[in-house]
């Protein structure tokens, strides 16, 4: 009788942490989110894509909803550039956005790393061995975790950064993810899921 009671106890604790995670991308269009500035972004057999325009301009995607703190996850697949990001605490006006990016990009240039854009830039970057853990041109999951003034990034199972910055804890705002401006720059996303942190 015991063991049943302890198998139902678990069952109904990892149900409990199922329910906890939302999916933000609902596989079939991109409700709950917003489009900044002019590149593409569309669902095709069930993945969220973000491809260059003619413009070649930054480009945004950014949910409906803001996020203070909590664990994303999801996956990407990078084709031809590949020069992307999923920004935190973020807000967009046009095509410029006030935030932090977790960077995605080729290989060399510090997937999982974390940029300050019109501020600080770099704040921090993977050691050159952990890019390795970047699977180029395959699907590749990140997992992102902001607490306060904490922000962990991982890729694959590989954590990349990790850094505590008042600033960033102060930060309101969205999650967004981006086209770098220059053009030929294709990236697959899917499995988008996150759980918020009390």
């Amino acid at each position: 009788m015991n063991k049943i009671k302890l198998t139902l106890i678990m069952v109904f604790c990892s149900a409990a942490l199922v329910a906890q995670k939302k999916e933000l991308f609902n596989g079939e269009n991109l409700e709950g989110w917003t489009i900044y500035g002019t590149e593409k972004w569309y669902v095709e057999d069930g993945l969220l894509i973000c491809e260059s325009g003619p413009d070649a301009e930054y480009g945004y995607l950014g949910t409906d909803k803001q996020y203070k703190n909590f664990i994303l996850d999801l996956d990407f697949k990078q084709e031809a550039d590949g020069n992307s990001g999923v920004f935190i605490r973020s807000t967009v006006e046009g095509t410029t956005v006030n935030g932090w990016q977790v960077e995605v990009a080729p290989p060399g240039s510090f997937t999982g790393g974390i940029y300050e854009s019109y501020g600080r830039q770099w704040l921090i970057k993977p050691t050159l061995d952990k890019d390795k853990a970047l699977k180029f041109g395959e699907w590749n999951h990140m997992k992102i975790k902001v607490d306060g003034d904490i922000v962990t990034s991982w890729v694959n199972g590989t954590e990349m950064v990790s850094i505590d910055d008042e600033i960033i804890g102060k930060g309101e705002g969205s999650i967004l993810l981006q086209i770098h401006a220059g053009g030929g720059i294709k990236v697959n996303w899917k499995n988008i899921k996150l759980e918020e942190l009390d």
